[in-house]
């Protein structure tokens, strides 16, 4: 079967395709596609028509792929327009957090712990029982944690 075919089933994705890589792949898929269903095959009309009704199902699967896959890349790397008001939102929102990012940096020489606790508490208004939560610590040990930072910060602000 696939000897006597290939030339057919190859030919009708080369009408198709403009890529040789691509025909390859298709075919391979069309006799992957008849192995798994030869069951169904029952000796109506011919081998190879049998092969094109499956290689057809084959290449609408793949259009339909690849129609799938442009809009999803059209989505990711396509441009959102933004309306005005949206627009001065969003700038408001990044001044806004102009000043956390301000306090990040500075944090930058602290330990992880305490820079953690600094953000989670300070910058994102948890409560240290939330942010112990989310750490896999007690409250006292966040608590703790952001009164050395908040020293360690008092203190080079001072210098």
């Amino acid at each position: 079967m696939y000897r006597q075919n290939i030339g057919a089933v190859t030919a009708f994705f080369a009408r198709r395709c403009g890529e040789p890589q691509e025909v390859a792949d298709l075919t391979s898929q069309t006799f992957v596609e008849a192995i798994k269903s030869a069951h169904t095959y029952r000796g109506r009309g011919s081998v190879r028509a049998w092969l094109i009704a499956i290689a057809r199902r084959v290449y609408a699967q793949h259009l339909a792929s690849r129609t799938a896959n442009a809009g999803l890349v059209d989505q990711l790397g396509g441009q959102l327009v933004l309306a005005q008001d949206e627009v001065e939102d969003l700038a408001a929102r990044l001044d806004a957090r102009r000043d956390g990012r301000v306090l990040l940096d500075r944090a930058a020489h602290l330990s992880d712990s305490e820079r953690e606790a600094v953000e989670l508490i300070d910058l994102l208004d948890l409560t240290p029982k939330e942010a112990a939560r989310i750490l896999g610590v007690s409250a006292n040990a966040i608590r703790v944690r952001l009164f050395r930072a908040h020293q360690r910060l008092r203190k080079e602000s001072r210098q």
